[in-house]
C-alpha cells in the first residue's frame, strides 16, 4: 500500500510499504478518506521537534472501515468513524479513569503518525489503511449532520482545544477566557469556537499573527496584539498556545486566584521558568499535557453535530491526496487532505 513518510527534514515521499492486517480479535482496519495535519505535524517536518524520522505521517483522521475482526460489534464495515490518534483498550484503570492517551494495554505514549519514537510505530493516516487494534473501544461513528472533512481535526486538535475551556465552562459559567495564541495555530481558534459556543462571558485572544487575529474576531473573541498590556490577575480561565516561555508566563499571571491555566503548546527545553511565587499568591491551578483523545470525543462530536462550533472554518485549505505530498510541505493554519 501508499503510505506518505517524511523520511528527512523537508523530504516527504509515497513510499510502497506491506498492508497492515488484522491479527486478532476485536480488530479493525479503516481507510482514511479525510485526514488534517496538526499544529505539531510541520514544525516536525520542519525538523524543528525532537522526533526523528522516518515517520508516517498524518494522525488526525475520518475513515471508512473496511474490514472488521472477530467480536467487533459498534461498527461494521462501510460505516464512516473518527479515529482517535491515540491508541486505547477502553478496559484498563486508566482508559476507565478518562485517561485514553495513557493506556495501560500498550507501550507508552502509542500513537499514530509519530513513527517507532514514541510506543512502536503503528503507521500513519496518511496511508491506504490503519490497523486499530480495539475497534469497540476507539471508533467512533461519524454523525451524519457532520461531513468528513470538517470531522477530520476532531479527535486531536479540537478535542485539545476543548479541554482547555469546556471542564472549566461547566465549573464557571460565564466565566471570561483569555487565550494566548501562537505555536498552536488552529488549537488556539478551536477553543474560542468552544468557549463562544458555550457561553463564556468574553474570550480575549492574543497573538503577533494579523490573520489569526482576524480569523478570531470573526469567531468572536476580542484581539489583542503580542507585547501589550493586559490586567493580571484578570482572568478566571487561560489557555497558553505559545509554545514559548513567554506566552506560558503570561498565561499563568494572567490567571485569577482560584483561575485555571491549561497550556497545549510544547517548549521542548528540558527545564523553564515558571512565575511559582506569583502562582502560589494567587492558588492558580495549572495543567499541561497532552488531550485525552478518546475520552473527549463524544462530547465533541455533540458540539459539531448540533451545529454549535464549526471546525470548517478554522480550516485554510482542503487538497486533493494526490496533492498531500506538495501540500504538507507548505504552511497552513489547518490543511485537509481529502480522497
Amino acid at each position: 500500500m501508499q503510505q506518505l513518510t517524511l523520511t528527512e527534514k523537508h523530504e516527504v515521499e509515497w513510499l510502497d510499504v506491506p498492508a497492515p492486517l488484522i491479527k486478532g480479535p476485536g480488530e479493525a482496519l479503516v481507510r482514511p478518506v479525510a485526514v488534517a495535519l496538526c499544529d505539531l505535524d510541520q514544525p516536525t517536518i520542519r525538523g524543528e521537534t525532537p522526533i526523528p524520522g522516518p515517520i508516517a505521517l498524518g494522525h488526525e483522521s475520518v475513515a471508512e472501515v473496511v474490514e472488521v475482526g472477530e467480536g467487533v460489534t459498534t461498527v461494521g464495515v462501510g460505516d464512516l468513524v473518527v479515529v482517535p490518534f491515540q491508541i486505547s483498550c477502553g478496559e484498563c484503570a486508566r482508559c476507565r479513569a478518562g485517561l485514553t492517551g495513557n493506556c495501560l494495554s500498550v507501550p507508552e505514549r502509542s500513537m499514530y503518525g509519530f513513527g517507532p519514537v514514541v510506543g512502536g510505530d503503528w503507521g500513519g493516516a496518511l496511508s491506504d489503511l490503519l490497523r486499530v487494534p480495539f475497534a469497540d473501544a476507539m471508533l467512533v461513528p461519524l454523525p451524519a449532520e457532520v461531513e468528513p472533512e470538517h470531522a477530520a481535526s476532531l479527535c486531536d486538535n479540537v478535542v485539545d482545544g476543548w479541554r482547555t475551556v469546556a471542564p472549566h465552562l461547566e465549573r464557571s459559567p460565564g466565566a471570561d477566557v483569555l487565550i494566548v495564541a501562537g505555536g498552536a495555530h488552529s488549537i488556539s481558534l478551536y477553543a474560542v469556537q468552544v468557549a463562544v459556543a458555550l457561553g463564556a462571558g468574553s474570550v480575549t485572544f492574543v497573538d503577533e499573527d494579523p490573520d489569526r487575529l482576524a480569523k478570531a474576531t470573526e469567531l468572536g473573541a476580542a484581539p489583542i496584539e503580542s507585547g501589550a498590556v493586559i490586567d493580571r490577575a484578570a482572568y478566571p480561565i487561560t489557555v497558553d498556545c505559545s509554545a514559548s516561555k513567554e506566552g506560558l508566563a503570561l498565561a499563568l499571571r494572567s490567571t485569577e486566584p482560584g483561575g485555571w491555566c491549561t497550556s497545549v503548546g510544547i517548549i521542548y527545553e528540558l527545564e523553564v521558568p515558571l512565575p511559582l511565587l506569583e502562582m502560589y499568591g494567587n492558588g492558580v491551578n495549572f495543567h499541561i499535557g497532552r488531550a485525552m483523545s478518546r475520552a473527549s470525543l463524544p462530547a465533541v462530536l455533540d458540539l459539531a453535530a448540533a451545529g454549535a462550533i464549526a471546525p470548517e472554518r478554522v480550516t485554510s485549505r482542503v487538497t486533493s491526496w494526490d496533492r498531500a505530498a506538495e501540500a504538507v510541505l507548505e504552511p497552513e493554519t489547518k490543511l485537509i487532505i481529502t480522497r
